[in-house]
């Protein structure tokens, strides 16, 4: 690596991926800390470890491999001793017609190459890695290793290791910065048959990983059921509990789900990410227009305002965004969540416990008599909920909280179906949103969109721009998309709507009128932003279209022959 290094940073400067000030700024980072250049580089955020060896691949002609894409036994450690794979940042990834592919750091080591021609006692065939991938290959096979080489293969789960035994710890710990390091919200450990299967859920979407042996299942349950206080001997009924680990300096809350199932207890983590990941009101994406509306009505001294969507699509960041911008020390403001995700300073947070009878009603009728400003309830379940924080809009205090359905416009009718009178709902509601997450285009792989049944739906006053799509590339891992942006719709109490509330006009004249005021569709929002090439129109379809089997409005909010695009189903 030390030979290629110049040539990877000319690399990165001849195809534009940094600027001479990256460079300088990394070196002079570099003479102050001591460490090496293209270390800086990463430390800095000015190039990943990723792009740094696709760089390095293209200069030693030998090719780069994504190890998110093999299934790697890591049984392969018994091939080489860990203080050499670390050594020389290597590990054989599998071995055909006598010859063994092995991943490097640095291809061009021709001493690390003989000296693993000598261990493996085969022919080497050297491929670039991710670095930081790599390394975590290399730590987690290791720490596997002795349990996975002492356990029967053809009877998993029979041999026992307390949660104590270090390869289980560290097995444990990988996982879960592995997850970090992925940006994954979600982490699921299967088990099969014969396999254990471990998934990272990223941009929405499960990844195969490499992960630990079907053996060691029992014992990576029994250490998770550990740090999160649950009941070890119990195996037969779902357990739900809680802890937070540290990864980076960062504290990261995981919420634990087990359940039992025909091949062992089966889990799920959500990772929650402190207020550190909350940004501001104009980092979230929303139209200006939209965005200027929004820090309107949240600056009302009372009222209630409504977030819809399903589960995972970000209503609790919107949430907790308004919050931050709302909470300062002349405020009061007190939560009622199940469970709290996202921790803030001075707010009073509670988390609900329905054993014990502290619902979302039984805390909101206690929060009136602590004197709040605003209160946010995680979400409006029931009717109870439903006309408490309604009567708490109307008494003076600002109320934010989420509500199950496909649209904004439904959010009214929700209302009045949960016994909240229709005249309340006009009086108290400030706004309804609805939004949608969708995953946004990797910009050094996308290509001009050639469909045309997606562009015969975009909107004609939109149609002058160039709409694009996926491809797939290294750096995105060959999924042509890298990230999520969430798409909004708001549907904002007016003088034109209040009386068809109150006098609960059909949905399709709430709609007109709506539109009239310049309400947007999702799907309108979707478009516009697949315009900006920031996602594509595929992947505002693909909700749309879930929008469409739902009954769901989904035509864009702009009255005009030119903008015919789906009717209510």
């Amino acid at each position: 690596m030390l030979d290629s290094r110049n040539f990877i940073v000319r690399t990165l400067l001849a195809d534009g991926l940094i600027t001479e000030a990256d460079l300088q700024r990394a070196q002079q980072h570099a003479m102050t800390t001591g460490c090496d250049l293209l270390d800086s580089m990463v430390q800095l955020g000015i190039a990943t470890s990723r792009r740094l060896a696709i760089a390095n691949a293209k200069i030693c002609e030998y090719p780069f491999v994504d190890l998110q894409h093999f299934d790697i036994d890591l049984r392969n450690a018994r091939a080489i001793p860990r203080v050499v794979a670390e050594r020389l940042t290597a590990f054989p990834l599998f071995c055909v017609d006598g010859i063994a592919t092995v991943a490097l750091l640095d291809p061009l080591n021709l001493q690390a190459i003989d000296q693993l021609r000598q261990l493996l006692r085969c022919d080497v065939d050297p491929v670039v890695a991710d670095g930081e991938e790599l390394r975590s290959l290399i730590t987690r096979a290791y720490a596997l290793a002795q349990h996975a080489e002492d356990a029967p293969i053809d009877a998993p789960g029979e041999e026992q290791l307390t949660t104590g035994d270090e390869p289980i710890v560290a097995a444990v710990n990988q996982i879960l910065s592995g997850a970090a390091d992925s940006g994954a919200s979600d982490v699921h450990v299967n088990p099969e048959e014969r396999d254990l299967l471990l998934r990272y859920r990223v941009d929405g979407l499960l990844h195969k990983q490499q992960g630990p042996p079907r053996s060691a299942h029992e014992a990576i349950v029994q250490r998770l059921k550990v740090m999160a206080r649950l009941d070890m001997t119990q195996t037969r009924k779902p357990q739900d509990g809680k802890f937070r680990f540290k990864h980076n300096s960062e504290a990261i809350d995981v919420r634990l789900s087990i359940t039992p199932t025909i091949h062992g207890e089966n889990v799920v983590m959500r990772l929650l990410r402190g207020v550190g990941r909350i940004g501001t009101i104009e980092e979230m994406g929303m139209p200006h227009d939209m965005r200027v509306a929004f820090e309107e009505i949240i600056d009302q001294p009372h009222g209630i305002v409504l977030v819809t969507g399903p589960t995972g699509s970000g209503k609790t960041t919107t949430l907790y965004t308004a919050l931050n911008r709302l909470n300062t020390a002349d405020v009061n403001i007190m939560t009622i969540e199940d469970p709290v995700e996202i921790r803030l300073p001075m707010v009073r947070q509670v988390q609900a416990n329905p054993e014990i009878g502290l619902t979302f009603a039984s805390a909101l009728r206690s929060f009136l008599r602590q004197d709040p400003d605003i209160i946010l309830v995680g979400e409006i379940r029931d009717d109870e909920t439903a006309k408490i924080a309604v009567q708490a809009a109307q008494t003076g205090h600002l109320v934010f909280s989420t509500l199950h359905t496909n649209d904004a416009i439904a959010t009214i009718e929700r209302l009045v179906n949960m016994g909240v009178p229709s005249y309340l709902v006009g009086s108290t509601l400030l706004a309804a949103i609805s939004q949608r997450l969708v995953r946004k285009l990797c910009p050094l792989c996308c290509a001009r969109e050639t469909d045309i049944t997606l562009l015969r739906r975009v909107p004609t006053e939109l149609s002058d721009g160039t709409f694009k799509t996926h491809v797939g590339c290294g750096v995105c891992r060959g999924i042509g998309y890298s990230g999520r942006l969430a798409i909004f719709e708001m549907l904002r109490m007016t003088h034109r709507l209040r009386p068809l509330v109150e006098y609960k006009a059909p949905a399709i004249d709430i709609l007109d009128a709506a539109r009239a005021d310049g309400f947007r569709s999702l799907f309108y929002n979707g478009i516009v932003k697949a315009r900006e090439g920031i996602t594509s129109l595929g992947e505002v379809s693909h909700f749309a279209q879930q929008m469409v089997a739902d009954d769901v409005l989904i035509a864009p909010m702009q009255a005009s022959p030119t903008t015919n695009m789906e009717k209510a189903a």
